[in-house]
């Protein structure tokens, strides 16, 4: 969305924003707003979840690695 912005003028941005309240009309801003950041949100726990499970399996690795160099 921000390279979008960069691409769009002041007179196209004003364009945008006045087609969005004349579809979805003044009341249903917030509610958009407010499901775009619960999505937002949503994405970002699963992207942390899946990070931390990621490098909690690369550190068992590196464990089992250590243990069985000793083994031997």
């Amino acid at each position: 969305m921000i390279t979008l912005v960069g691409f769009l003028g002041g007179w196209e941005l004003i364009a945008v924003i006045f087609a969005i309240v004349l579809l979805f009309g003044g009341k249903k801003i917030p509610e958009l707003m407010k499901g775009l950041g619960k999505g937002i949100r949503e994405f970002n726990n699963a992207k942390a979840t899946i990070e931390s499970e990621i490098k909690e399996g690369m550190k068992d690795a590196d464990k089992k690695k250590i243990e069985d160099g000793k083994a031997e």
